[in-house]
């Protein structure tokens, strides 16, 4: 007989998943560390035991599953599988779940028939992959590759909320992060599989996509204070406006990836103003700027063009402007040996599959520090992520995790 998932419920637990969180217009939100997000991770740990597989969870938060009795990382080197269970604000039902739910289901299988491998699969949910909540992106497998220095002693959310409590309430410490870090030489691979967030597999009528690399990311947070005044009494010439300024510095960002092309794009997806009212020139503005590219140099380029470009407009517009580097991931490329094992993998399968680059950033780019990664993509429905309307045909699903489980086992 050969080895398969169950589909019926991988499907299920899909469907199951993609009712925490939901919002009253369809999308989810699941923001790591909040509420929903410690809903699904409760339910990600009972569908574990109903599995027959362990759990815990790290300091840094991240979910472990393991099969009953078997090697560590600290025995041999263990093929890790993984993604997230956290959205962004009003976001889809499959973006990280779905790699975790198939993952999940691929340990269960493998359980269910005793199968015996080299290399031991343990599945990690990783903890605040998007930071809606807390702008501490790839936060769990950050911690787990070792790269501390890169997060901030005491982590906050964006009303300067410390992270420490709610991490406690996941499972976490703060206090303790040294101790989820996995030593050198302990993951032999790394797979993740993932919804493609883009149009190419559905254009080209592919099933599976393999992919080569993954784009760069920098991630800034901007605040702009000015002087709060009446809309009405306050003359246009005497006005510290940090509005006009930020919307300037949106049009800047822009500039940076339409017309001088520094990098591949650019996006201003958060943005806040104080006090926010019809009548009041504002005080200050907070947002995001989201610079991404796979070439490291134009990355670079991009920030200090971004830099230069928000001294001048704090100049021009007599207001302040300090920016933050809350998060960086360097481009990667995927592993070659684990590409063809995807590759042989589907073509055992006789699915159609396509060699691509990801445009969207992975916790798998993170564990690249640590070990070679793979990452499997299938279609989504008009190309469309991070949306309501987020969405994959069933058969593409189940078909991704069968990839997923052959891989593992030609591993």
């Amino acid at each position: 007989m050969t080895l398969d998932i169950n589909a019926r419920r991988l499907l299920d637990r899909v469907e199951a998943f993609g009712g925490i969180g939901r919002d009253p217009g369809g999308g989810i939100s699941r923001a790591g560390f909040g509420a929903a997000d410690l809903e699904a991770r409760e339910r990600l740990h009972e569908e574990a035991r109903l599995g027959g597989l362990d759990s815990a969870v790290d300091a840094a938060g991240n979910v472990i599953v393991r099969r009953p009795g078997r090697p560590g990382p600290a025995d041999r080197p263990v093929l890790l599988i993984g993604s997230h269970l956290d959205t962004v604000a009003n976001g889809g039902r499959l973006d990280g779940a779905y790699g975790v739910l198939a993952g999940l289901d691929v340990m269960q299988t493998l359980a269910e028939h005793r199968v015996e491998l080299a290399r031991e699969p343990v599945l990690v949910a990783f903890a605040n992959e998007e930071g809606a909540l807390f702008p501490q992106p790839f936060w769990g497998s950050k911690v787990l590759a070792g790269a501390l220095d890169s997060l901030p002693a005491d982590p906050r959310d964006h009303e300067g909320r410390s992270l420490r409590g709610p991490l406690a309430r996941a499972g976490g410490d703060l206090a303790a992060l040294g101790t989820a870090v996995w030593p050198a030489g302990s993951v032999a691979a790394y797979l993740e599989l993932h919804v493609e967030q883009g149009p190419v597999l559905e254009s080209g009528g592919h099933t599976i996509g393999v992919v080569d690399s993954i784009t760069g990311r920098t991630q800034f947070a901007v605040e702009i204070r000015g002087a709060a005044g009446h809309a009405g009494t306050t003359p246009m010439e005497l006005r510290r406006d940090p509005v006009t300024a930020a919307a300037r510095v949106v049009l800047a960002a822009e500039e940076i990836a339409r017309e001088r092309r520094l990098c591949r794009v650019a996006t201003v997806g958060w943005l806040e103003v104080q006090p926010n009212s019809a009548n009041t020139i504002a005080d200050g503005v907070r947002l995001t700027v989201d610079l991404r590219d796979s070439d490291p140099v134009n990355l670079e380029l991009a920030e200090k063009a971004l830099r230069t470009s928000l001294a001048t407009l704090a100049h021009e517009s007599n207001v302040s402007i300090t920016v933050r580097v809350d998060a960086r991931a360097a481009p990667v490329h995927t592993d070659p040996a684990l590409r063809a094992a995807i590759t042989a993998s589907a073509d055992e399968l006789g699915l159609s599959h396509l060699v691509l680059p990801s445009g969207a950033g992975h916790d798998a780019q993170i564990v690249a520090g640590i070990a070679p990664i793979g990452m499997i993509f299938v279609p989504s429905a008009g190309g469309v992520s991070h949306v309501p309307e987020e969405d994959t045909a069933d058969a593409d699903l189940v078909a991704g995790a069968r990839v997923l489980l052959r891989t593992v086992l030609r591993l």
